[in-house]
């Protein structure tokens, strides 16, 4: 294909500034985890995890390269292509792969392993994309609709045979995308209301409060309303629904849910009831990120990183780092990156002139956001433990060229949007 000419000049650097100032901040917390002040290896030793991470890094430069080169219609003409190659990797992990952490989720190539899983998100991303692009498309469409939840679903239940469960709910983010191109709010009002009702059976143990609120709304919002037989029917049918769901809860706890995952929740609910147990992470991730104060113990200084109290801190819990060393000042600046990333993305995806690339814009965002939101919450206790990277900060090649390879088709196909014909 055609390459294009000029193309250093319209890249939006703004947002090359921001992935840039992500990747090295989390290069330098990757060496502060492993730094030993008896050793004292440099940052760039391949024995260490930090050395290993520059490898990456410079693939990622080359990735960025590729990627700048293609044809700016190679991502939409073969977003399909890619999506059922992602699927067809997928099915194989479980049969030949190789398993780590409890996950059977990467491919070995020798003593290398890559998580396909990780690319799975910027495919099906390109998918959606490609679909809700095509001619005719309306978001109101009910057969739309399912096709998208469809390729969204599809990859979500494969990563879920590799027992990945953290990266199969990042799929969940795509439906914020569908709300924004015309899908109606209601799924999305049913599910926050769903989730809510099951935080509220968790916290409160005895469930016959819950029932008898439950009544006494229903009776009170008959008594207000109109004596109707059809209202009354479906007000009723609701609260039976709801309250079935209650009783369910309790099921799919006990039943449903692994023993880890049951760990992950009590420890999400009331992480002092077995500190030294399933709510070891969680108390150890909050006395490192508090034990930092205002400006940090100072890089290379971390006492709860040094000893090795919290667990996994190269990757899902690096932000327990940046607390400990730097601080809360420190943590605003991390923070501020990434939300000056997210709002640079939205105002990318809204500027551009095609609905395919409109459409993976948000998707771009909506995943980064979801990485970022609950990696930081579990750190701090706000969300249960679900193993997902911090994006562009934690150890590992597949996350980092994952998000690199998201986030750079994006500026390509915005560093050419005035050539895009393609109808909105």
């Amino acid at each position: 294909m055609k390459r294009e000419d000029n193309i250093s000049g319209t890249l939006d650097w703004t947002t090359i500034g921001l992935y840039l100032a992500l990747v090295l901040l989390g290069w330098f917390n990757i060496y502060a985890v492993v730094y030993d002040e008896g050793v004292h290896q440099p940052i760039f030793s391949l024995t260490l995890n930090s050395g290993r991470q520059l490898l990456f890094i410079i693939a990622s430069i080359f990735i960025i390269m590729g990627i700048v080169i293609l044809d700016i219609r190679f991502y939409e003409a073969f977003a399909y292509v890619l999506y059922g190659l992602i699927l067809f990797l997928l099915i194989l992990v479980p049969i030949i792969g190789k398993e780590v952490g409890g996950n059977k989720a990467w491919i070995g190539i020798g003593s290398f392993g890559v998580q396909p899983s990780e690319f799975a998100k910027f495919v099906t991303a390109l998918a959606v994309a490609k679909y809700a692009g095509s001619v005719g498309f309306r978001m109101d469409n009910l057969r739309n609709q399912a096709v998208l939840f469809v390729i969204i679903g599809l990859p979500m239940a494969l990563i879920l045979l590799q027992k990945d469960t953290g990266t199969a709910l990042v799929f969940i983010a795509f439906v914020l995308v569908f709300f924004r191109e015309g899908m109606s709010p209601f799924l999305m009002i049913v599910g926050i209301c769903g989730a809510t009702l099951f935080i509220l059976t968790l916290l409160i143990p005895n469930q016959l409060y819950l029932h008898a609120s439950i009544v006494g709304i229903l009776v009170l919002l008959i008594t207000l309303g109109k004596k109707k037989f059809k209202r009354i029917a479906i007000l009723t049918v609701g609260a039976i629904m709801i309250m079935g769901i209650i009783e369910s809860v309790d099921y799919v706890i006990t039943d449903v849910l692994k023993p880890h995952q049951q760990n992950r929740v009590k420890a999400l609910i009331n992480p002092d009831a077995d500190p030294l147990g399933f709510g070891w992470n969680v108390t150890q991730s909050k006395i490192a990120i508090g034990s930092g104060g205002f400006t940090g113990k100072g890089f290379l200084r971390g006492t709860q990183t040094k000893f090795d109290f919290v667990p996994e801190q190269s990757t899902d819990f690096i932000f327990c780092t940046i607390g400990e060393e730097h601080g809360w000042i420190g943590s605003l600046i991390v923070i501020g990156l990434f939300v000056a990333l997210l709002l640079r993305v939205i105002f990318i995806a809204e500027r551009q002139k095609s609905r395919f690339a409109r459409v993976y814009g948000y998707s771009v965002v909506c995943i980064i956001f979801f990485h970022f939101a609950i990696n930081i919450g579990m750190t701090v206790g706000l969300f249960p433990v679900i193993g997902i990277p911090l994006p562009f900060f934690s150890y590992g090649g597949s996350s980092l060229w994952g998000f690199t390879i998201l986030l750079f088709i994006l500026l390509k196909l915005d560093a050419h949007r005035g050539q895009v014909l393609q109808r909105i």
